[in-house]
């Protein structure tokens, strides 16, 4: 088993390069999240997200999963599944998706709980997507939850109506206006009759049988390294385990049976909500990057927060992570800029900090080094040589601070502008 991830806050293109890989294997396998993250695809001139399905959904011959480390909306699966069928209607779900039957459900009343802790005072506001998933992923370590599999169960109906009317009294209790009870429950129960259309299995046994027969498996993270539950920027993180290590639990595969360990990174950072970002761009120059990269969230449209590449997070998150090759994207968005900086460390009264985690002291100053931007269009290059001398150096500091090789570097926003890199 191969494994893609994000290194940084999210939105690192790791969708575009799993579309590109993914005609290499057998089983295409989300293994953490659920709807509140989005894998942008282009085909055919037009981009779709992906939000609970594997990016390996377009590849004919590729079996996707939607592993037992995810949480599952059936409203916002149904949702996402016609939107799939009317942006392509050659692809077939039904016959080459399969589900974990241990992958825990998104109840309606999760989404309006996560509205009631963002907007109430008493709690920590960390600018979630409101998609339900911390209050699914709590139950589910509550013991409270339900999941996939308790579809099939004569009582699943009863014990999904007692979960609503109860957070419902709880939600009242807080002064919330709500949605008809009636309503969402309805929209709930056609959404599962839905879901029951696909096939859900044992996805362990299945995945680890596929393996033993040889057949090759990518493992698709959603989110990235830096919103990890337990290694991320803490509480400004997501509810699940976004590394290669939750590749592995996500899906019940040995750590032994694991090869490569593909990175995602951007030519520089960006994060949305609140939290950490000590390499953050402010104003004018900020905005531009945000704008010319399109940095606005594939999932809410929400702006993304710029910043510097950020070196010590990113030696962290190779670390804890294994990577064994980097692949490098929006490099064309700082194109035409006279210069670049990079964060290569963090300056304390008592020394220094070449790695960050989920802390950093708050008197650590970042250290910028300035690079010599490069000018020109990238997106139409074909070969790593005819990349502008200042990319080339620009990619070989960072191959020597980094200690893994840049394999791939992406050139523009369409699904055949990245580069195998040579060497």
């Amino acid at each position: 088993m191969d494994i893609v991830l994000g290194l940084q806050w999210g939105d690192e293109g790791k969708g575009k390069f799993i579309d590109l890989i993914s005609e290499d294997y057998d089983i295409t396998a989300r293994f953490n999240g659920g709807a509140n993250a989005g894998h942008s695809i282009e085909r055919n001139g037009k981009r779709i997200t992906l939000k609970s399905l594997p990016s390996g959904i377009f590849m004919k011959g590729v079996q996707n999963v939607i592993g037992t480390g995810t949480v599952l909306d059936p409203v916002s699966f149904r949702k996402e599944i016609l939107n799939l069928l009317q942006f392509d209607g050659t692809v077939q779900p039904e016959q080459n998706l399969i589900i974990s039957r241990k992958a825990h459900l998104v109840l309606p009343t999760h989404k309006l709980l996560d509205v009631f802790m963002e907007e109430n005072p008493e709690y920590t506001t960390i600018g979630t997507t409101r998609n339900g998933i911390a209050q699914a992923y709590s139950n589910k370590i509550l013991r409270q939850n339900l999941r996939v599999g308790d579809m099939d169960s004569p009582d699943f109906r009863g014990r999904v109506e007692h979960i609503l009317k109860r957070d419902f009294r709880l939600l009242a209790g807080g002064d919330m206006i709500l949605p008809p009870l009636e309503e969402i429950s309805n929209e709930f129960f056609e959404a599962i009759d839905f879901l029951k259309k696909f096939t859900r299995t044992e996805i362990e046994i299945f995945l680890n049988t596929a393996i033993f027969e040889r057949k090759k498996v990518l493992a698709e993270g959603s989110q990235a390294a830096m919103l990890d539950i337990d290694h991320g920027t803490y509480p400004y993180v997501t509810s699940s385990s976004t590394t290669a290590s939750g590749a592995c639990s996500g899906l019940g595969i040995s750590p032994k049976k694991v090869g490569e360990i593909f990175g995602i990174a951007k030519a520089y950072c960006t994060r949305v909500g609140n939290g950490m970002f000590p390499t953050e761009i402010l104003g004018r120059l900020g905005e531009e990057i945000r704008d010319k990269g399109n940095e606005f969230g594939s999932n809410t449209g929400r702006p993304r927060r710029i910043g510097w590449l950020d070196l010590p997070a990113l030696r962290y998150a190779i670390m804890i992570n294994g990577v064994t090759q980097v692949i490098l994207t929006k490099a064309d968005v700082l194109s035409g800029m006279e210069s670049v900086s990079v964060c290569t460390h963090y300056e304390l009264e008592d020394g220094t900090i070449e790695q960050i985690s989920g802390v950093l002291p708050d008197n650590a100053h970042p250290v910028l080094k300035l690079m010599k931007g490069w000018e020109g269009d990238i997106s139409a290059i074909e070969n790593t040589d005819d990349l502008p001398i200042e990319l080339k150096d620009f990619l070989s500091f960072l191959n020597n601070e980094l200690g893994v090789p840049i394999t791939y570097l992406s050139t523009g926003p369409g699904r055949e502008q990245i580069l195998k890199m040579e060497g």
